[in-house]
């Protein structure tokens, strides 16, 4: 059976590997696709599973007038609907108040029971295509700074901005999986482009994430980390750089306070971190492990970089360590284990 295949009506669901051979090409984008929708790479790796599973169980109804890929799309946007009627948007920190004005003075406690917007692997969605502009597209439209964005609107604008905007379905499409019309699918996209054009910042340009330039940054900010080198790394910030931390409520922007803030409560000593390269939203990002009593570096955050112009514009270091098994990363490097490089 292909994938452009209809099913006999009231056939039995196909057996688990000629199904998995039909739909395992569609999960990265599916995933990504759940990921724009819930903000969170754990929930959207639960709704892909429901929708795989919805989809199995409902393939005798499979009728081929749309494609495979289009079916399962509407199975994994209902999925996320009804998720998403019983949570609370995924905000960053800069999305809930003003940024610290005393970086060196004491810190709110961390607040895990804030669902915080999380990030996702580049390992994890695999681009389905090899054409260079297809690659590039769909690394624009997982930027980390877009899918907080995102968290902002209604779930039902989110799903029409993201069919329409991101994934190019018509609009008489779109209302038809909404059960609307298509004036009302229209004007939720005009209402969710507008609200997002006041709560997105402008996106830097999109680079070949292997760029010489950005490695060659990446490995500097890993080192002035592992060096507990202040200097240099504030040396690599833009002016107007901003530093995240969820859990953490805080956040500051500027070079000179984010200075204070690293020099005060993170950088004290040589060695305390290390670090080791990785990839999330299509951006640069660390993986960064904490040195404990014994010696053993332990998982702490993933950060992700924002680079604009040669410089870091945005850290978002997402303190949880729940993180790394989606990352592939260990949970802990030995002592004297050396620390892989790109």
């Amino acid at each position: 059976m292909s994938a452009t295949a209809k099913a006999e009506p009231g056939s039995s669901p196909p057996g688990g590997d000629e199904f998995a051979r039909l739909t395992d090409p569609f999960r990265p984008e599916l995933l990504a696709h759940c990921y724009r929708m819930l903000g969170s790479v754990h929930d959207a790796e639960d709704q892909v599973q429901e929708t795989l599973l919805r989809a199995w169980r409902s393939f005798g109804q499979f009728e081929g007038r749309a494609s495979l890929r289009t079916w399962l799309y509407r199975i994994a946007t209902n999925a996320c609907l009804r998720a998403l009627e019983t949570r609370s948007r995924r905000p960053l920190p800069s999305g809930l108040g003003q940024p610290g004005e005393n970086p060196e003075g004491p810190l709110a406690a961390a607040m895990p029971e804030i669902p915080w917007l999380q990030p996702i692997p580049d390992g994890l969605l695999r681009p389905g295509s090899a054409d260079p502009a297809a690659v590039a597209i769909s690394r624009t439209n997982i930027r980390l700074a877009l899918v907080a964005a995102l968290q902002y609107l209604p779930a039902r604008q989110r799903a029409v901005l993201i069919l329409r905007d991101v994934l190019g379905w018509r609009a008489a499409e779109v209302a038809e999986l909404l059960g609307t019309t298509t004036v009302a699918a229209n004007s939720a996209l005009q209402r969710a482009r507008a609200q997002l054009q006041q709560v997105a910042p402008a996106e830097d340009e999109i680079r070949e994430p292997a760029d010489p330039g950005d490695l060659a940054l990446l490995n500097r900010y890993a080192a002035a980390i592992e060096d507990a080198d202040v200097t240099a790394l504030t040396d690599l910030l833009r002016d107007d750089a901003v530093l995240e931390m969820p859990p953490l409520p805080a956040w500051f922007t500027g070079r000179e306070q984010i200075g204070l803030f690293l020099r005060s409560h993170v950088l004290r000593q040589p060695g305390e971190i290390a670090t080791i390269p990785t990839a999330a939203n299509g951006q640069p990002a660390l993986a960064a492990y904490l040195r404990g009593p014994d010696g053993v570096y332990q998982a702490h955050a993933v950060q992700v970089l924002t680079l604009s112009a040669a410089r870091i514009a945005r850290i978002v270091a997402f303190q949880d360590p729940g993180l790394f098994p989606a990352f592939g990363l260990p949970p802990v490097l030995p002592a004297a284990a050396p620390i892989p490089r790109r």
